[in-house]
Parts: structure tokens; C-alpha cells; sequence
């Protein structure tokens, strides 16, 4: 299906990266791009031409997403936080967007994007 939503993925590693690709592409929705680190995650939303995105919290050195995060409130695009270490790490400001607990599942991107773009 190549008419389904574009998705931006922000995951520092390259083959959870390759893994989510497969399950957009099995769940109908095209890939918008994938990045692995903040300042190239910004150009990308800053350019934009994608409906939603899936951000890894946690990146590679440390590295938050939540200069991605604020970047996508900002615009009132639509987005998922990606984390194994739960729900209490997110910041207040972002408490509202949901939460896609690792490790990643077919079933759980389908119901985390399908509950995303519904609303």
C-alpha cells in the first residue's frame, strides 16, 4: 500500500531501524526517513512532508530525543516515544503522547500508530 501515512523513525540503532521498516511496510505506510540523532531528526521535521514519526527516547551517547519532540509539538505533528525504561522518564511537557514500550512488536507498532492517527 503506497498510499498509506509517511512515517519519520529516530532510532540510533541500524538494525531495530531495519526492523521498523519492515513493519511500516507490512502495516501499509511509507517511510518518510529514518535518522539516528538529533540534529539530523530536526532538519527533517524542519522540512517536513510526513504525517507522524517514531522516536527512540534514548540515543546513542545519551543523547535525548526531546529537542525532536519538541520540534513535533511545536508543529502539532502527530508522533509515538519509543522506550525500554517506561513511562517515568518522560517529561511533563510530553506526558500526554504515547508510549511504545521496547522490545518493538508488530502488533504493538500496528496498535500504537493506528491509535495515533485515528485521533
Amino acid at each position: 500500500m503506497t498510499g498509506g501515512p509517511s512515517i519519520l523513525i529516530v532510532e540510533d540503532e541500524p538494525l531495530i531501524s531495519m526492523m521498523l521498516e519492515d513493519f511500516l511496510d507490512a502495516l501499509g505506510y511509507r517511510l518518510a526517513g529514518c535518522v539516528d540523532a538529533v540534529p539530523e531528526a530536526l532538519a527533517v521535521v524542519e522540512q517536513g512532508g510526513f504525517d507522524a514519526a517514531l522516536l527512540d527516547v534514548n540515543l546513542r551517547d545519551g543523547e535525548m530525543s526531546w529537542p525532536i519532540a519538541d520540534a513535533l509539538t511545536a508543529q502539532g505533528r502527530p508522533f509515538i516515544l519509543a522506550t525500554g525504561g517506561g513511562n517515568e522518564m518522560v517529561p511533563d511537557r510530553h506526558a500526554d503522547v504515547p508510549v511504545l514500550n521496547k522490545p518493538y512488536t508488530l502488533d504493538g507498532v500496528r496498535e500504537a500508530f493506528e491509535a495515533l492517527l485515528a485521533g
